[in-house]
């Protein structure tokens, strides 16, 4: 038997990796993997933002020079190495419109006396096209650090000023008994990981719902395809049900891993890129960041969760005479999949929800559920340790009844059977 499974989960496998549409599949997500992972860079290179010059943002004061040298001022405490001011002066705005569009500037601030309010003038910004939300950013907290420079320059010392001008510092304190378990490390190490943590739960949400898509329908393709075929009526007599359908899950499920490790090799190559390093620096993260702990429970529901899609999708592609009528077939696991999805995409901020708790301990909805409150929030080690029994058990008696029908089903042509036909049929066979 144990002979049989093995040559089974091997043919699908060599069978599988083989195809065009495999290799093509995977090139072309290798690459697109690879144009995401570095598109802020290329978006840095086209814009003609590597040669390392601040953009320009012309200032057309007017009788507004002391704003102006203020803004100057700002931008050279600041630091920000994106933008640089310059001041026209006696300069027409006709002027500074040519500038921006023979590229010598980015756009311009135009100073006015606003009527309702004599301590500061009103401010516009030209430029070609809509302001970016980087640089709107920056403009608007540059001109109110020098409103509240240019109110209180003579009621408040240098030093006060730049007190008040300070963002408040917030921390975030966790009085959870297991926060106090962990009391006494790098804050800044435990942020860095939370960050690392977010990236791998959304990584591993998504992993689960496009390789369970992928996969699950190849699954009940595989089938519906050899019963069309009239195949399945000379394995069925040679190999158990059971050896059959798994055989065909594992050796897909083999397809999937071995692709998700060359996304894998592509994804640590594209982050050992110099762009890409230099980018994790800038944020203080680093590969040492990630918790072992969240990757490891991460892929154990990843790997049951396939597993218990996998067979409810063999189940339904053996009742299906054609392949035409696969896709309304397969619907139901299909939006059971979109919700299980969409619970952990929307609850990753909120992992502490009755919601979130809850679909933690459903079979169907606990992979990406209880890897959102591994990752992201407090969970006791008992209450993953039990969401994970209960996914195996789902397993046990999902893949006997989905042996039942996929033994019953393959058997059957014609129209879809009915659920009474099927469960008359089920006690005829025994698995």
């Amino acid at each position: 038997m144990n002979n049989t499974l093995g040559t089974i989960i091997g043919f699908t496998f060599k069978n599988k990796v083989k195809t065009k549409s495999f290799l093509i599949t995977t090139l072309v997500l290798a690459i697109i993997i690879t144009i995401g992972m570095n598109v802020p860079y290329l978006i840095k290179q086209f814009s003609g933002g590597d040669d390392g010059k601040a953009k320009q943002i012309g200032l057309l004061y007017g009788s507004q020079q002391e704003t102006a040298v203020e803004l100057e001022k700002f931008a050279a405490a600041s630091g920000n190495k994106d933008y640089a001011f310059v001041k026209y002066e006696g300069s027409t705005e006709d002027q500074l419109k040519k500038d921006v569009k023979d590229g010598k500037l980015e756009g311009y601030l135009k100073f006015e006396e606003d009527p309702a309010d004599k301590a500061f003038p009103k401010v516009a910004y030209a430029g070609e096209g809509d302001i970016s939300q980087g640089l709107n950013t920056y403009l608007q907290g540059a001109l109110q650090n020098v409103k509240t420079t240019m109110i209180t320059k003579d009621s408040l010392t240098a030093e006060q000023i730049a007190a008040l001008n300070k963002p408040v510092s917030l921390s975030s304190l966790n009085i959870s008994d297991d926060a106090k378990a962990n009391a006494g490390g790098d804050t800044e190490k435990n942020n860095n990981q939370k960050i690392m943590n977010y990236i791998i739960v959304y990584f591993l949400m998504i992993l689960f719902f496009t390789s369970n898509m992928m996969t699950g329908n190849m699954i009940a393709a595989e089938v519906t395809a050899e019963k069309s075929s009239r195949i399945m009526e000379i394995l069925i007599t040679s190999v158990s049900p059971l050896n059959q359908m798994f055989g065909k899950i594992i050796g897909i499920f083999l397809v999937g891993i071995t692709q998700i490790a060359v996304f894998g090799a592509v994804i640590a190559a594209n982050v050992m890129l110099p762009n890409n390093v230099g980018m994790l620096k800038e944020f203080h993260l680093s590969l040492a960041d990630i918790n072992l702990s969240v990757l490891i429970y991460g892929l154990l529901f990843y790997i049951f969760g396939y597993f218990l899609f996998a067979v409810l999708y063999a189940a339904v592609g053996s009742i299906v005479s054609r392949t035409e009528e696969l896709g309304q077939a397969v619907m139901p696991i299909t939006m059971l999949g979109l919700i299980t999805f969409y619970i952990g995409i929307f609850s990753i901020n909120t992992p502490g929800s009755m919601l979130i708790k809850i679909t933690s301990f459903i079979p169907f909805t606990a992979p990406t559920s209880m890897l959102v409150r591994i990752g992201m929030g407090e969970v006791p080690v008992w209450q993953i340790l039990i969401s994970l029994a209960l996914l195996i058990v789902a397993i046990l008696v999902f893949g006997w009844l989905s042996a039942k029908i996929y033994r019953t089903g393959v058997l059957m042509y014609g129209k879809r059977p009915s659920l009474k036909e099927l469960r008359k049929a089920m006690k005829a066979y025994k698995i």
